[in-house]
Order: C-alpha cells, then structure tokens, then sequence
C-alpha cells in the first residue's frame, strides 16, 4: 500500500484523533476527540471552549495530530501525523463544517449537529485543524523514522 493509501486508510477507520496542544507557556496536553474531516486535511470537533485544548489554542494554534487504532497488536500498529493549525470555527465557515461534523457523526451513530448546537448557551463550539503536513512511520526498524506523505 502506497503511503498516501495508508493515512487515508487510517484516518477512514478510526473515529479519534490525538489533539497535541500546548499553552502560551509552551506546556503540552494531548486529548482524543471524535472528529471528521474533508479531504483528510481538514479535520472538524465539538467541544468545550473551557477544555484546556480549547483555551490552548485560542492562545497557541499550532497542534499536532495523531490517528492510530490503538487495539492494534504490539509492533504491528501504524498511525497518520500531522502538523496542523487549529481554530474556533464561526461565521459562514460553520455551516459548513457541521454538515461534515454531522455526516460522520450519523455514520456512527450520532446526530446531526445544528448552528444552535454550537452557539449561545450550549456550551459546546465547532473546531477545525488544518493539516500541513502529513507523516506515517517508516517502518524499516529505525526509531521513529517517519516518511512524508503526499496525499495529491
């Protein structure tokens, strides 16, 4: 399988994704969310803008992102890196990203999320990340040798 099969293939089959956050003080905290994405390079999540990933990227956008199935045996598991900025997602942009958000959820067995879901008093907000670039490892024994991957 080609490496850009391999993260499609990934990210396709798992419904969380690691969110590597750090503060302004450059402290670090990961956190899995259940995403969606577009085009494998956007990725959409609902959550608290309290979470502390929230508030760390309100203050420092720039996140790290791992997908990996993480049942997988020992010395058998691959996962999808990527270097991302992240956002609050808000104005016309939000419908959008619901209706990818939703498509999913429902693929799995949630709900269809609203612009009511997300506002106001809910206590929940949209997310994006987009992704820069994407890595998978190599694979050949090397410690953490990872491979560039090209999804065009």
């Amino acid at each position: 399988m080609k490496p850009g099969e391999i993260v499609r293939t990934i990210v396709d089959a798992n419904q969380y994704m690691v969110l590597a956050t750090a503060d302004s003080a450059g402290r670090p905290w990961s956190s899995p969310v259940y995403f969606a994405h577009e085009g494998y390079r956007e990725f959409f999540w609902v959550s608290s803008p309290d979470a502390l990933h929230s508030r760390n990227i309100a203050v420092r956008p720039e996140v790290g992102i791992a997908v990996f199935d993480s049942s997988a045996a020992i010395g058998t598991g691959q996962g999808a890196y990527m270097s991302a900025v992240a956002a609050r997602v808000a104005g016309p942009d939000l419908e959008h990203g619901l209706d990818v958000f939703s498509r999913r959820s429902v693929q799995h067995g949630g709900r269809v999320w609203t612009v009511d879901d997300v506002q106001g008093d809910s206590g929940i907000r949209l997310y994006r990340a987009v992704a820069g670039d994407h890595s998978i490892l190599a694979k050949d024994g090397r410690p953490d040798h990872r491979v560039p991957v090209d999804l065009e």
